[in-house]
């Protein structure tokens, strides 16, 4: 049920147009990917998510461990009929939840030893329980356990991380095959290092060789400069498998995401859209906006005259920052509805220049509009 495909590359930058077939439906890359910790996309029903042209969602194994629980969703008959979503579903592995709740566990090669962040249980996380529990999820795309360290960290504790994260795919292959149905489940792999090239190159090099049928790159976008980011993207470009489907993990800013798709990228996900969304923080064509500014309040403009979402079409910017100054609930539900097609569309838009063989000229004109004083880092 998983193949994939490149349907057109683009010869001057390798970034690449394809087709991954999964249970749930075919997904057209480069593809951005909402994300819906919770087995919810904050503030978007399934149907607006529809469209909006989202073509797969995320869900995480922590989160849903936690809340509701493998038994009940179990009980519902998995996560797309839990939450009535038809399309493909990747489930991020837990893995993150090391790195972001690390005052919360303890990590030994074996597994790591955490607390809840909602009532303190403990709870043991491992490449065993992290496959187990994504298989009864039943999403498209699995995600080994793995290890990411925070920017900056020690080249030891770098390392020690890639040791781990290849010890744990090890693993997480191992049981994967033996109780997961790989029919309807396709396990990724992902590549650490942090910021250090040959630790990256080794990473890749691990995982790769246990032939996965894509692969993820992960610990980025946890503190590096966008001039790190693809120096690491850069180094790993010519040495993922070109034929097989590779996800830069939690990217969101626009221009990473257009960056990233120059360096081969076919994947992305991130928060970015909806958090930002819900905090009155746009993303337009010509860069990012601050709904709540005192000089939006009498402009009766569209909030991005080149955007095709429901809102641009229907809103304008004083009425987004009148409900956004006044805490309504619709308010984040506009904005983010706004960004998340913004950055949807983003991957659409060069998914065609890439076939119509005029991606150099798309990426060009997408970076002399697209405008931030901040350089997307908050």
């Amino acid at each position: 049920m998983f193949e994939f495909k490149i349907v057109a590359e683009c010869p001057v930058t390798g970034a690449r147009a394809g087709e991954l077939i999964t249970p749930h439906g075919i997904i057209r890359t480069p593809v951005f990917m909402p994300v819906g910790t919770l087995a919810t996309v904050k503030a978007m029903s399934p149907d607006e998510l529809e469209s909006i042209h989202s073509q797969i969602i995320l869900g995480n194994t922590y989160h849903l461990y936690l809340r509701p629980g493998q038994e009940i969703i179990t009980e519902a008959g998995g996560l797309h009929k839990f939450m009535n979503w038809n399309k493909p579903i990747l489930t991020d592995s837990g893995g993150f939840q090391v790195f972001s709740l690390a005052k919360l566990q303890k990590i030994t090669d074996e597994n790591v030893l955490c607390r809840s962040h909602i009532d303190g249980s403990q709870l043991v996380m491992s490449p065993e329980w992290s496959m187990m529990m994504q298989g009864a999820l039943g999403s498209d795309i699995a995600m080994c356990f793995d290890q990411c360290v925070e920017i900056p960290t020690t080249r030891e504790k770098a390392e020690e991380a890639v040791n781990r994260t290849t010890l744990w795919a090890e693993r997480s292959k191992k049981y994967f095959d033996s109780h997961n149905d790989s029919s309807r489940q396709a396990l990724f792999g992902i590549v650490q290092g942090s910021v250090y090239e040959d630790l990256r190159i080794r990473s890749a090099n691990e995982i790769t060789s246990m032939n996965f049928p894509g692969y993820a790159i992960g610990g980025l976008s946890v503190g590096e400069s966008h001039s790190e980011m693809y120096r690491i993207l850069d180094v790993l470009k010519d040495i993922m498998p070109k034929g097989k489907p590779r996800y830069l993990m939690g990217v969101g800013y626009p221009l990473n995401i257009v960056e990233g798709i120059a360096r081969g990228i076919d994947m992305f996900d991130c928060v970015m859209p909806t958090r930002n969304g819900r905090n009155g923080t746009m993303f337009t064509s010509f860069g990012r906006v601050n709904i709540r500014g005192q000089k939006y309040a009498h402009d009766f403009s569209p909030l991005d005259p080149e955007c095709d979402c429901y809102t641009c079409r229907n809103f304008t910017r004083a009425y987004l920052r009148h409900l956004a100054m006044c805490g309504e609930i619709l308010g984040a539900r506009l904005c983010t509805w706004h960004n998340l097609r913004f950055t949807v569309r983003i991957a659409e838009q060069a998914r065609e220049a890439i076939i119509e063989g005029r991606f150099p000229e798309y990426i060009e004109e997408f970076k002399s509009k697209f405008h931030d004083d901040n350089n997307g880092e908050d």
